[in-house]
């Protein structure tokens, strides 16, 4: 927050001041079609016509005047005609390429509408077709040919203050894999809900694409793919790029700047986290992320059995990244309830391609060794959960219908409410369906998924609402708690407090509609009472760097959250110093 404050002070010193009253103004010296071409100053027909003579953009714009609120109704009129999702989120991306104040107003008018198109599933789908669907130039890309320069291209980026960087190399994108270069979709669709679900100003932050060429024989054959057409670069060259891209950006931005590791393969992901966790302020989503809002859905299930987490059995189908994730933060949920961290392991099982994962099986993993215990081999999930008899199965395998109609019977046949979370994105890799979990199980099941849903109604008339365990529950508030007060390292006590405070939100109506996370609706209030625990934490244990501490936690954290109410302009005859636009409140 200093970097911010150093800019802001400088301006405040030309500034004139009364007593009257307290307005935010926009100050820029650019003018004309530089304005209007500018996502983060313009307004469209919104401008007043004073600021239309003033800014020298009279007559670019129609005669019209239009407030932000009828500019919603038509952006709302034109995202109807649509004639499906990945036309409506190229059209979504279109507005947040010409207007970003509107972009997140759009989005803010009914999350749980829009979140499914900026976001999973359909952002699956654009990553796909990102060689049609590609527009503008956003956020940063940067290829393995560009070592020894890294440092020179983050210059080429506007923005001077960064908070946050998303970055991805492309090669496990959601259920889909090495999607190459147009993995870029993750990192601008994560960033959209920094700010959409969270509140980080979008200018703050910054989507980054790793290419390092692409395993993928249809896109390197492909005349329309826009990156590195060979194979992907490994080894030596690979780690020596990310050593430089991680010592580039905390040299510009600050050692504080929030990086966020997106969708890099499992052969990357776990030794990265593990080499960079102690040494920057970085986590990974697709590990830590996802095991929080696991975590939440599982503590607000144990309110539903009445029971306490070393109660619970747990069996995962898959164990990669989202899996190791979620048995950590498990294991380290029932440690916090007394039971030994050996014993916590031992309540966890892991089903992989090859079967159960036991002690003696041939080339396990560091990570798959920590879940391998004594047992027999069993090559089938479905005779793994008839064995095992687990209290909660848990998919993260992107294996469509892997939860069988036999695995469901058997779960519903030694639970009483059987816990099934269905994780995998996008839907068309969900393990079952929210139908078929509800339905097979009598309405006893407890499920949550990690893409949307419809609500399910039974033949006796009980209607349920599949909590979707999205971590776009969680990343917003931690990045807001975690740049809001400087921290520099962040630990999984954080994702802990996080998971906890998530599950503490939902409602006993919110239980007993089949909800396990609150309504999407609620997502920004959501993020800030993570941010608020996370700021509380971080001071309480010495992990804030932000001084002095601020009595305040509250009032830090909502003084940061972005408006996507209009500015007014104030130009006048003064050169501003820089380019880049300068919000300041004043009194006028």
């Amino acid at each position: 927050m200093a970097r911010g404050l150093v800019k802001q002070e400088s301006v405040e010193s030309e500034m004139h001041k009364s007593e009257d009253q307290s307005k935010t103004f926009v100050y820029t010296k650019k003018r004309g079609y530089d304005v209007t071409r500018n996502p983060h100053l313009n307004k469209g027909m919104a401008f007043s016509l004073e600021e239309r003579l003033q800014l020298g953009i009279h007559g670019l714009l129609p005669p019209c005047f239009l407030s932000q609120d009828v500019q919603l109704l038509r952006v709302i009129r034109n995202y109807e005609i649509k004639k499906d999702d990945l036309d409506r989120y190229v059209f979504l991306m279109g507005l947040q390429d010409r207007n970003e104040k509107l972009f997140y107003r759009v989005l803010a008018s009914d999350i749980e509408r829009f979140m499914p198109i900026v976001y999973t599933p359909t952002v699956g789908l654009a990553c796909q077709m990102y060689g049609l669907t590609f527009r503008r130039p956003r956020g940063l890309f940067i290829t393995i040919h560009d070592r020894n320069h890294i440092s020179t291209m983050l210059q080429c980026w506007p923005e001077k203050d960064i908070r946050a960087v998303v970055v991805t190399d492309g090669e496990r994108i959601l259920g889909l894999g090495d999607l190459g270069c147009y993995g870029m979709g993750i990192p601008v669709g994560k960033l959209a809900l920094y700010t959409a679900c969270g509140g980080m100003p979008p200018q703050q932050c910054l989507p980054v694409m790793l290419d390092v060429g692409t395993d993928n024989e249809e896109l390197l054959k492909d005349p329309l793919y826009i990156g590195l057409r060979h194979k992907r670069v490994r080894g030596k060259a690979y780690d020596e790029l990310l050593e430089e891209f991680m010592k580039a950006v905390s040299d510009r931005y600050g050692m504080d700047c929030l990086i966020q590791f997106e969708d890099f393969a499992n052969i990357n992901a776990f030794r990265l986290l593990s080499k960079y966790r102690n040494e920057y302020c970085t986590f990974n989503d697709d590990i830590q992320g996802t095991a929080a809002v696991a975590v939440a859905g599982l503590l607000a299930a144990l309110r539903i059995t009445k029971s306490k987490m070393t109660d619970h059995t747990i069996l995962f189908q898959g164990a990669g990244e989202a899996a190791m994730g979620i048995a950590d933060l498990i294991a380290m949920a029932m440690e916090k309830e007394g039971l030994p961290k050996d014993k916590c392991l031992r309540k966890i099982w892991m089903v992989d391609s090859k079967g159960l994962i036991v002690k003696g099986r041939d080339n396990l993993t560091h990570e798959k060794v920590r879940f391998a215990h004594e047992h027999p081999q069993i090559s089938k999930l479905e005779d793994a959960v008839k064995d095992l008899k687990p209290t909660a199965i848990i998919g993260v395998a992107a294996i469509a219908g892997a939860f069988t109609e036999q695995i469901i019977r058997d779960m519903a046949s030694f639970n009483e409410r059987p816990i099934i979370f269905a994780l995998s994105n996008p839907t068309s890799k969900a393990e079952c369906t929210a139908e078929q979990c509800y339905t097979i199980t009598e309405g006893r099941g407890i499920f949550a998924s990690g893409s949307p849903f419809d609500p399910v109604t039974l033949p006796d008339g009980r209607k349920f609402f599949p909590g979707q365990g999205n971590n776009s529950y969680v990343f917003p508030g931690v990045a807001l708690g975690v740049t809001a007060c400087a921290i520099r390292n962040i630990t999984d006590e954080i994702f802990l407090t996080t998971a906890e405070t998530i599950a503490d939100l939902v409602t006993e109506k919110d239980l007993s509609e089949g909800r396990l996370y609150p309504p999407l609706t609620t997502i920004r209030d959501v993020s800030f009472k993570i941010a608020v625990k996370i700021v509380k934490l971080a001071y309480k244990h010495k992990m804030a760097t932000l001084h002095p501490e601020p009595e305040d936690k509250e009032a830090l954290v909502r003084s940061l959250i972005y408006s996507t109410d209009y500015e007014e302009f104030a130009v006048d005859s003064y050169r501003w110093p820089e380019d880049a636009m300068v919000i300041q409140s004043c009194k006028l």
